[in-house]
């Protein structure tokens, strides 16, 4: 089966009218250009504004004290329940009943006490978080807190 063929020729999108292929350091048509940069830069603020407004439509109650207070209630709690049950089965399975118990307890406080703490001073959970003071900073060699 044979496809019928086109009756115009068609031409590439990268040659030139010479028929040469176009390089990327030639100029192109600067009224182009500046329309993809006009619609690059209008559709970055739109998802910028999308960005926004989604970070703020948490509601009043979740940028107030009052919701931070539940937050590091919730976050506290948390992890102490999840370091004494840790705990108990640690205890159940060996037969050690009050040691295991102990140990994970004191661990989900300080893991409750960490997570309480990160939440109130804005940092983040991920590896290598550099918070919005230390951007301009260069660590040292040495592992010292860096020179400006």
């Amino acid at each position: 089966m044979t496809l019928p063929r086109a009756k115009h020729k068609v031409r590439a999108p990268f040659r030139h009218g010479d028929g040469g292929l176009a390089r990327m350091s030639e100029p192109g048509d600067p009224d182009r250009l500046n329309d993809l940069d006009k619609r690059l830069k209008e559709a970055r603020s739109r998802q910028q504004a999308e960005k926004d407004r989604k970070a703020g439509g948490g509601g009043r109650a979740a940028r107030s004290g009052m919701g931070l207070g539940f937050r590091l209630a919730v976050d506290i709690v948390a992890a102490l329940v999840v370091g004494v049950v840790i705990g108990l089965l640690l205890d159940r399975w060996l037969g050690t009943l009050p040691l295991f118990l102990v140990l994970f307890f004191f661990m989900g406080g300080a893991a409750g006490i960490l997570n309480a703490y990160r939440t109130v001073s804005g940092q983040g959970y991920a590896v290598g978080y550099r918070g919005s003071d230390d951007k301009d900073k260069v660590p040292d060699d040495e592992g010292g807190e860096g020179r400006s």
